[in-house]
């Protein structure tokens, strides 16, 4: 495809854990286009929309913007498929990412099962260097104790690095030599991150956890990343981050604890650009894809929140405040111990997705039940390509129904 003005064409695309989906805008008009997610290198799915839609040439020529909403760090942390990381603090306060703030989810549990903290006891280093509340030295950082770091880093072989001096957000002088220390001597093998890049603010918990999140999830972000921008060059790419904004995709290579909600994110700025237009004050806004469910309240500017969670980590970072459930589309159907029936969060994802994508996929899910039902016509092609299996669905469905003893 050839440029036909001198702005680039802007396409947005939302990698889901189901679908990948695409819109092209092209000065008023608005093309739309679904493939299959590829959830072990997402950006193949990106790469064959792309080649899909004709666009290979507008990448090539640089004529091409992509806004990128990523679930690559979110997935990860849920499936904690982070990197071993070490976890840097100043002498005496290695513990504190497992103390935590010693609240227990259940405060009736008399015998709560100890969690294990989210670094290894042998991952757990230390500095001697010592800040006060008004970010003036009482100890100073030693040559000598960033050599035993680095020697312990060299032992341990972790891939990545977070560092989370006290108060260094009043002063990242020290942070800054301890990284500046480890990068010289490993430098790109180790991913490394500082609470004063992440987080420059007060509450070492949370802040070490931001911190540590930004290191363990890094390298699996940075990785995605630059492989997309590699495939995508000369064209930019901006990542959708939490806060309902973009970044530059350099930057979000840094970042990953800002792309935790990036996909849910981009659904909310929508909802928000359609209020506007519409001249609506509140909305409630409900985003369900082929994994999960996503819901927020719009009322004029996006609610932020820095309280939010992702599994059993708080997350201090700035976010828009999206309640997200395991219901999508690709929600597994089945009975429990007791046989009542239960749908989810357990999804089929892309691979092989419900039994009527016709891809192996043998349990029922949401959507085979609402192809059954005739709410999605069986001629229906999902993205204008996938066909649906109404047999396989009626298939699968039946066999629920028989453990249930019904007749559907």
């Amino acid at each position: 495809m050839t440029r036909p003005s001198a702005e680039p064409l802007l396409l947005g695309v939302d990698t889901g854990g189901t679908f990948t989906d695409f819109v092209l805008l092209e000065g008023d008009r608005v093309r739309l286009h679904k493939v299959l997610s590829t959830p072990d290198a997402p950006e193949r799915a990106i790469l064959a929309g792309i080649g899909e839609m004709g666009l290979d040439g507008s990448v090539r020529s640089g004529a091409l913007r992509i806004v990128h909403g990523s679930t690559v760090a979110t997935n990860a942390a849920l499936e904690r498929a982070g990197v071993r990381t070490a976890y840097v603090a100043d002498a005496g306060l290695r513990d504190i990412l497992t103390l935590g703030r010693q609240a227990r989810p259940d405060i009736h549990d008399l015998t709560p099962v100890a969690e294990p903290g989210p670094v290894p006891d042998e991952l757990c280093l230390e500095v001697d260097g010592r800040l006060d509340a008004r970010g003036e030295e009482v100890r100073p950082l030693t040559d000598d104790s960033i050599r035993k770091l680095l020697d312990q880093l060299d032992a341990l072989a972790p891939e990545a690095v977070a560092i989370n001096l006290l108060y260094g957000w009043l002063d990242d002088g020290p942070e800054r030599r301890v990284q500046d220390a480890i990068e010289a001597r490993f430098g790109e093998a180790l991913f490394v991150t500082r609470s004063s890049f992440v987080l420059p603010e007060y509450r070492e918990y949370e802040r070490g956890i931001a911190t540590w999140l930004n290191a363990w999830l890094g390298p699996r972000v940075r990785g995605y990343v630059d492989r997309l921008v590699k495939a995508l060059a000369p064209s930019t790419v901006a990542i959708m981050q939490s806060s309902g904004g973009t970044m530059e995709a350099e930057v979000a290579s840094r970042r990953a604890v800002n792309l935790l909600l990036s996909g849910p994110a981009g659904g909310v700025a929508g909802i928000r650009h359609v209020a506007a237009v519409a001249g609506i004050d509140s909305l409630l806004s409900f985003d369900m894809g082929g994994t999960s469910t996503d819901v927020a309240m719009v009322r004029g500017e996006p609610v932020l929140t820095s309280e939010a969670r992702i599994g059993p980590w708080p997350v201090a970072i700035p976010m828009l405040d999206i309640h997200t459930i395991g219901a999508g589309g690709g929600s597994i159907a089945r009975l429990d111990a007791g046989g009542a029936l239960q749908v989810g969060p357990a999804s089929a994802g892309a691979d092989p997705g419900p039994a009527c994508y016709g891809r192996g996929g043998t349990e029922p899910t949401v959507t085979d039940a609402h192809l059954v039902l005739g709410r999605l016509p069986s001629g229906t092609a999902l993205g204008g390509s996938l066909e649906l299996d109404a047999d396989a669905a009626r298939d699968a469905v039946d066999r629920l129904a028989r453990d249930m003893g019904s007749d559907r």
